[in-house]
């Protein structure tokens, strides 16, 4: 009989430290969250690592063959080999064996194989990278879609963005009615490139979003917006600055700590206050990003991922699973076809 945990398909493979920091994560996500893992990889290697840990948690290891290098073309490597470790995730997905898949490998072979394997969603053309930042708001964070899924857009495509975010922010962020900025040059309707001008017209139109114009560069972690779309291209440059100034403040904050035993027990006193500047602005903090619009409930995290970035975005896909992202987004769409034909 099926269990009624969430069920993570992770492509143990995958990542600059994988298996060994995959591994490890993933033990203490199955221990702290209540779900059940399913670890993808070579058999022998997870083997020797979970002996290595000494524990007593079960896991089971689903076997696959190969692994997307990071210097292969994706889409080719994909399709040349069927029983990659990424590949071997996403089919335990589309059989029902899994709810989720979480991947810190390829990211264009992760985007390749979920299309390939899950499809699209109805209503979808183009699936988006959604990845939450934190803002100057405590406790209000920002969806930012599309982080490097696509290099160009179209309007409808960001206006698609715009209901899927909407969707993902107020099931799982909570936020009831979410408001949605466009990345733009200017707060004026006038500003901004012929794809800028033609999504402004579009979400402003738009019942199921609400739309608050336009959102500068500095107004992304302003925390007046709850979800900013824009194309892949510039999302992911903003993604990487923002993990960037991020790694930056940490080490900032390293070097200008007081040296010494005054130091010592400065820090001893900030502790708890250092802790929760590092859980809002370490990227490791947020797991990696939610590939919304595939059938199927994928977390593409980062290259570098170690084990509490794996334990976030495991975390992450446990959201969504619980939360029923999918159903709310098709659910979504289902208005958006509605609207359309009473409008006819």
């Amino acid at each position: 009989m099926r269990s009624t945990q969430a069920r993570i398909a992770i492509d143990a493979m995958g990542g600059d430290f994988a298996p060994a920091e995959i591994v490890a994560g993933a033990l203490r996500a199955q221990a702290e969250l209540g779900v059940e893992i399913l670890l993808v990889g070579a058999p022998e290697k997870i083997n020797d690592l979970l002996k290595q840990h000494h524990t007593s948690i079960q896991m089971e290891i689903v076997p696959s063959e190969d692994l997307v290098e990071m210097h292969e073309e994706p889409l080719t490597a994909i399709r040349r080999k069927p029983k990659a470790s990424i590949n071997v995730a996403m089919n335990l997905v589309k059989e029902g064996r899994a709810d989720a898949v979480v991947s810190a490998g390829h990211s264009g072979a992760a985007m390749a194989a979920a299309l390939l394997r899950l499809g699209r969603l109805p209503g979808i053309d183009r699936p988006a990278i959604g990845t939450v930042l934190p803002t100057i708001m405590a406790g209000r964070s920002v969806l930012i879609l599309d982080m490097g899924a696509n290099v160009d857009c179209r309007p409808k495509f960001l206006e698609q963005f715009a209901i899927m975010g909407t969707a993902y922010s107020q099931y799982v962020l909570g936020i009831e009615t979410p408001r949605v900025g466009l990345l733009n040059i200017g707060e004026e309707p006038s500003k901004g490139n012929e794809l800028a001008l033609r999504t402004y017209q579009l979400l402003q139109e738009n019942p199921l979003v609400s739309f608050a114009g336009n959102a500068e560069g500095r107004d992304v972690l302003s925390g007046n917006f709850d979800v900013i779309v824009c194309d892949g291209f510039v999302g992911n440059i903003l993604l990487k600055f923002a993990e960037a100034v991020g790694g930056v403040l940490l080490q900032i904050l390293r070097e200008e700590l007081p040296q010494g035993w005054r130091g010592k027990l400065g820090t001893w006193l900030l502790k708890p206050n250092l802790k929760r500047i590092k859980q809002r602005i370490d990227h490791a903090e947020h797991g990696g990003g939610l590939l919304l619009g595939v059938a199927g409930i994928c977390i593409i995290s980062h290259g570098s991922s170690q084990a509490p970035s794996i334990f976030n975005a495991i975390r992450l896909a446990k959201e969504a699973v619980d939360n029923q992202v999918l159903e709310r987004i098709q659910s979504q769409y289902r208005k958006t076809e509605a609207t359309a034909t009473d409008g006819e």
